[in-house]
């Protein structure tokens, strides 16, 4: 019986021919260890970490230094893998650099997080300059809290008390810092999402998907040589897909929607939040509505017309695709299979 190779991070079914075609020695090695994707052609990419990931680097390795010099810490993701990170920590301070891996179009690329620690009775984590804060209703935070993700701030905790616990202290305040966070984050989605002043501190995974012109020619094939495929934009998406179309390959196209070359006849499927898919097919939607962002509108107005205009917009654009748009908690929020 052939050997089965599981991508860790993704839960994808690697095919055999895919790794036939590798040349790579340490081929197992590098896909156990979550830091490399394995492409069709046999070529390999690399994995970054995310802002998630290198926070919880710096808040460990503050920690650690409160009792000496640390130049690398390992940390817990939240895809179940333990990763090494280089560090700079002396003194309760720490800078930790943001490693895109091959995403080639990453502007958050070597953007230093810095995290300050000192010996408390308590465990707490504090957001500082450079770290944005929610700015409207929708998104996965009240307003005026820090843009850190429950994902990504489970696991810059975990590491804060991994770090304690191996420092032999009873607890620390750590506080977290981007320097440059707020120049970087005009250049991300953040201002047009609501979150303002800063980066965000994600990752459902911890770890950067890669992204080159290879990478985009495995997911075309996918896309229009599956007899079942949903296509999703992200990770929550990518999780939900799995769960409720069992039965379909889930192929993760993140934001790149204008490759959805569908071929008709088949079982496909559109499934992800709705921001994404709804002002890709509408790019206007929001117009006249009196909302920033399409989280805000679904959230006051469920059942606004301008959502049901650009569903059927999208309708048109992908013909025989059936689009769901689910909430982050999993909820179906409009289903076009279902009309």
């Amino acid at each position: 019986m052939a050997h089965i190779m599981i991508d860790p991070v993704t839960g994808f079914r690697i095919p055999d021919e895919w790794l036939r075609r590798s040349s790579l020695e340490d081929i197992e090695e590098r896909i156990e260890s979550g830091l490399w994707v394995l492409l069709s052609n046999g070529r390999m990419l690399r994995r970054g970490l995310t802002t998630g990931t290198t926070a919880s680097a710096a808040c460990k390795g503050a920690v650690l230094s409160m009792m000496g010099d640390v130049d690398e810490v390992d940390v817990w993701t939240p895809a179940g893998i333990r990763v090494r990170v280089k560090v700079e920590a002396s003194g309760g301070r720490c800078i930790a650099r943001k490693d895109a891996g091959d995403h080639v179009s990453d502007i958050t690329h070597g953007m230093k997080i810095i995290a300050s620690a000192s010996p408390s009775e308590r465990f707490e984590l504090v957001a500082g300059e450079g770290i944005g804060r929610i700015g409207r209703g929708g998104l996965s935070a009240d307003i005026g809290r820090p843009a850190i993700s429950r994902s990504a701030h489970a696991q810059i905790i975990k590491a804060i008390e991994e770090g304690v616990a191996e420092a032999g202290l009873s607890g620390a305040v750590v506080r977290l810092s981007v320097p440059d966070g707020r120049r970087i984050a005009l250049r991300t989605l953040n201002p047009s999402v609501g979150v303002e002043g800063g980066i965000s501190i994600l990752g459902s995974t911890g770890f950067v998907e890669p992204w080159n012109e290879h990478l985009e020619h495995d997911i075309s094939e996918s896309l229009s040589e599956l007899d079942r495929v949903v296509a999703t934009t992200g990770r929550t998406g990518l999780m939900y897909s799995r769960m409720l179309f069992p039965d379909h390959t889930a192929v993760l196209i993140g934001s790149k929607l204008d490759m959805l070359r569908m071929r008709t006849g088949r079982e496909t499927v559109l499934c992800g939040l709705p921001g994404l898919i709804l002002r890709w097919a509408e790019p206007e939607m929001l117009d006249g509505t009196g909302y920033a962002t399409v989280a805000e509108l679904i959230e006051r107005e469920p059942d606004h017309p301008a959502i049901t205009r650009a569903l059927e917009h999208l309708g048109k654009m992908l013909p025989g695709t059936r689009i769901v748009l689910i909430k982050r908690d999993g909820s179906i929020f409009r289903d076009t299979g279902l009309i």
